[in-house]
């Protein structure tokens, strides 16, 4: 893996479903497809209304970073988020379509295959060494803001990053991932 993932060059692709668009950031196993990857990373564009693509077995965790508010219905259930909500995780089988109610979004995924799974906080970025509960799969932060000589929208794998890249970023806003084994 590369310590940064560049913002800049990402190619969006229509979604599973064809009714968006997703640019993939991230992939494991590399080169892995819809149907046999272990965990996914990827920004996506919602400019219309509509369903997203079933994921059966799969986990999947939506942050928006700017854009909306939309509002989510994941089996009947409403759910209103925009550019400060929290993440919010769910099960890639759950019927989910959305309405937008306010600007196109373009939100934050991350996917991973069961049994992984995936914790996504928005937080400032921590110093090193942080110490972990277990060793992650991976732990990798999504830059909100330019810092270090990193642009935004910048993904950074934490585990590659040097601690003097580490320190530059410090408390620069984020979104970080922390990929596990079941």
């Amino acid at each position: 893996m590369s310590a940064v993932y560049p913002a800049r060059g990402r190619m969006f692709r229509p979604w599973k479903n064809g009714g968006g668009e997703t640019a993939e950031i991230v992939v494991s196993p590399p080169h892995a497809g819809f149907e046999d990857f272990d965990w996914r990373i990827s920004t996506a564009l919602v400019a219309s209304d509509g369903p997203f693509s079933a994921f059966p077995g799969i986990d999947r965790v939506l942050t928006v970073i700017e854009g909306g508010p939309m509002r989510l219905s994941l089996a009947g259930v409403e759910r209103e988020l925009d550019a400060q909500s929290p993440p919010l995780a769910f099960p890639g089988e759950v019927p989910c379509s959305a309405t937008l109610t306010g600007a196109p979004v373009l939100d934050f995924n991350v996917m991973v295959r069961r049994p992984l799974r995936a914790e996504v906080t928005r937080s400032p970025l921590p110093l090193p060494p942080e110490p972990l509960a277990e060793a992650p799969l991976a732990r990798l932060a999504l830059l909100l803001a330019a810092g270090g000589g990193l642009s935004r929208l910048d993904l950074l794998d934490l585990a590659q990053a040097s601690p003097a890249l580490r320190r530059q970023l410090q408390g620069v806003p984020a979104i970080l991932v922390t990929l596990r084994r079941g």
